[in-house]
């Protein structure tokens, strides 16, 4: 077989990142940058530009002077990171495994070593390995709610900030699911169809750090839209998906309960039951006191963070009602994809790692 046929490397890989061009992305690829300069590198790394300028044209992008040669940068449609890694998933190329990366992580230094090992090692129905990811929290003080939201990600089950897939397993599930718009609940989408195929997915070695980006005092308000994903879930995978992709319920139910009692306290008080409407509002201002304590508590409890979990705990149920309401909505005629198609079986491959199977 001539050079110019010869089949990739099995544990050649390719990195797409999606990216808004956040500030983040030139951090994520200087890490990636000096954490792969022995020589470790990917063949490809395809930035997608989520957010085109006038025109469609893809904006000039931060890009590390090594990183150069192998770097392209395409337009996304803005239809979100689940549609984006699909684009940059058929850019790469037929590289036999491509790594996502969110464009606020930073590889750890030994990321590039550590990952050709786990790609190495990993067993022919091994669809994905996910990174160990690490979350600096503040030192000399209790975290913030956003910084405790945020410190979850260390523990999430299968989280794309940092997740290494192979080609033929993403081609047999057909990719994210874009009808995930946020970058939320699109990974385990997709890892439970993996399951689903008789594929696996386990952790791998190498190590990544996700810093708590900036946020204002409203992002979490703006995260509740992650209720209508919630719905779509449960219509894709029934309602035991919780459990199988070892999500934490949230509050929801509280919130649809703290909504009801606000909404028929109003109603009661224009149609003149006042004694009905008092027991309402009593009830919703101590599901909502409830709410803000418990999240004031926990944490650094200074006058901005104590007056901000008030005001968005006053929110946060109703607009949490609103979204799981709009998903039921959007979603009623959702239709699953079904599971992913199943890894090879050949009995000859059994216990043998991708390299040795490459040699035959």
């Amino acid at each position: 077989m001539s050079a110019t046929t010869r089949p990739p490397d099995p544990e050649t890989y390719a990195v797409v990142v999606p990216t808004l061009g956040r500030p983040s992305l030139r951090g994520c690829l200087e890490a990636l940058a000096a954490a792969t300069a022995d020589g470790t590198g990917p063949a490809a790394v395809v930035l997608v530009h989520d957010r085109p300028g006038p025109g469609a044209v893809t904006p000039a992008l931060d890009v590390p002077p090594t990183l150069l040669p192998v770097t392209t940068i395409v337009s996304g449609a803005g239809r979100g990171p689940a549609a984006a890694r699909n684009a940059g998933a058929r850019s790469v190329g037929q590289v036999p495994w491509i790594v996502f990366l969110d464009d606020d992580v930073v590889p750890g230094p030994t990321w590039g070593r550590d990952l050709l090992h786990d790609l190495a090692t990993a067993p022919r129905a091994t669809a994905a390995l996910t990174a160990r990811i690490d979350v600096p929290l503040p030192s000399g003080r209790r975290p913030t709610d956003w910084e405790r939201n945020t410190a979850g990600l260390a523990t999430a089950r299968w989280i794309t900030a940092d997740m290494a897939f192979r080609r033929e397993a993403l081609e047999a599930a057909d990719g994210f699911d874009e009808r995930f718009p946020r970058a939320f609940r699109e990974d385990a989408d997709l890892a439970l169809r993996l399951l689903d195929g008789g594929w696996t997915l386990a952790a791998g070695t190498r190590r990544t750090t996700h810093p708590v980006r900036p946020a204002d005092r409203w992002v979490s308000v703006r995260v509740q839209a992650g209720n209508a994903d919630d719905v779509l879930m449960r219509r894709l995978h029934g309602s035991g998906w919780w459990q199988r992709a070892a999500a934490p319920r949230g509050r929801l139910r509280r919130h649809l309960a703290v909504t009801a009692a606000a909404v028929t306290a109003v109603g009661c008080a224009l149609s003149g039951r006042t004694g009905a409407a008092g027991v309402c509002a009593a009830a919703w201002l101590a599901g909502t006191a409830e709410f803000a304590a418990a999240r004031i508590t926990p944490g650094p409890r200074t006058r901005t963070e104590i007056a901000t979990m008030v005001m968005t705990s006053v929110l946060i149920p109703p607009v949490a009602t609103w979204y799981w309401l709009r998903g039921h909505a959007a979603h009623r005629a959702a239709r699953p994809l079904g599971p992913a198609r199943p890894p090879l079986t050949d009995a000859a491959d059994s216990g043998r790692t991708p390299r040795e199977q490459a040699r035959t």
